[in-house]
């Protein structure tokens, strides 16, 4: 008997194996699972359940040539690298940062892990992005699971969260988080692609001619930790006012402390549930379009200032460490962009920010859709 949601589709489904994962924690070894997903388009899409993570977007530009647009790796051991910068993977419990690693809820405080200095980010030592999530398969839709238990880096609650990804024929890959809590707790999820629209091996030449449009009157004031003061700042006539299309290039190395965005936008929402367009990025040269819809309050800008600079590049006596990435390609810094869909980061700490806490018997639903075009 087919389970409701099962539809005919001529979108083409596959299922493999992508090596197997030990978890250190537990000792447990287990297979990854990798889905294909490849539309009437010529579109792409790879999936797998380590990290309830993307592997790989393929689709072509103007010229009919088919890149891999997302940063990633060929193998498990890649994404085991300590120096994987959670590429494309489900970040949580709580992404982005949480300040001097606390939370209060209901008067009770807990000190959650520190994993970012005295702070914590996306989801401290062991966060979602390093588990290999359950699965099932239900025509074209997979949907991963995974129970996060009470306790877990320092969280109250189980949290029972589920994921699924399906790519459509209007060439939409759609991602659904879906969350429940056994005790009042903060939760914040979202995905850690790392997108240029040139070919994930262009480096940051491509990535500066991309064209930035984010829907937002504001941002989020942060310290030199980047973490929230709790201002909203107006993004008028200012560096961080992308309601107007700005190549990358032209701005990026003009941030106020930083060489390059890693910025909360807070999205103008036309509805509290509805999705409403968040962002957009525009590659002339290969023509390839990429918009971003979602109901989330908020979406981090990234531009990957993280990764190991390019030697050439590097000043000083000490080379950075180089990141290897699919068919041997050297990945540097501003090599890619994120739109991390989220609430705003820290919120459970500001009382002006989005509600953050979720209590038994609510649903957390997060939804983001990642639209491609070619013009």
């Amino acid at each position: 008997m087919a389970c409701a949601g099962d539809r005919h589709t001529d979108v083409q489904f596959e299922e493999d194996g992508f090596g197997v994962f030990t978890d250190k924690t537990t000792g447990k070894t287990s297979p990854v699972r990798r889905f294909t997903w490849k539309n009437a388009n010529n579109v792409t899409v790879q999936v797998i359940t380590y990290g309830a993570t993307i592997t790989s977007i393929r689709l072509p530009g103007k010229n009919g040539v088919v890149d891999d647009i997302v940063m990633g790796f060929d193998n498990m051991e890649g994404y085991l690298n300590r120096l994987n910068p959670y590429f494309g993977a489900t970040v949580g419990r709580v992404a982005n940062r949480v300040g001097y690693a606390s939370i209060t809820i209901n008067n009770d405080t807990y000190n959650v892990s520190a994993n970012l200095g005295k702070h914590q980010l996306h989801g401290g030592f062991r966060g979602f992005d390093k588990i290999n999530w359950n699965y099932y398969v239900n025509g074209t839709k997979v949907v991963l699971s995974y129970l996060s238990v009470d306790g877990e880096e320092g969280y109250p609650g189980d949290v029972l969260t589920n994921i699924s990804f399906e790519l459509n024929n209007d060439n939409e890959f759609l991602v659904d988080f879906k969350a429940t809590c056994s005790k009042p707790t903060f939760i914040n999820l979202t995905n850690h692609s790392y997108f240029n629209l040139a070919g994930h091996d262009k480096g940051a030449d491509e990535l500066y001619k991309h064209v930035i449009t984010i829907n937002a009157d504001n941002t989020t004031d942060v310290d030199k930790d980047s973490i929230p003061t709790g201002k909203l700042l107006r993004v008028d006539d200012s560096i961080f006012d992308l309601r107007i299309p700005k190549v990358l290039g032209d701005v990026i190395h003009k941030i106020p402390n930083y060489d390059g965005y890693d910025h909360n936008f807070c999205v103008n929402k036309a509805s509290a549930q509805e999705n409403t367009f968040a962002a957009k990025a525009y590659h002339p040269p290969s023509g390839r379009t990429m918009e971003i819809y979602t109901n989330q309050h908020g979406v981090q800008f990234y531009t990957s200032n993280g990764i190991p600079e390019d030697p050439k590049k590097a000043k000083g006596d000490v080379v950075p460490e180089t990141l290897i990435g699919k068919n041997g390609c050297h990945y540097y810094k501003h090599g890619a962009l994120c739109f991390e869909t989220q609430n705003w980061p820290d919120a459970i700490n500001h009382d002006n920010f989005p509600r953050a806490v979720l209590c038994p018997g609510e649903l957390y639903h997060h939804t983001a859709v990642y639209k491609f075009f070619v013009n």
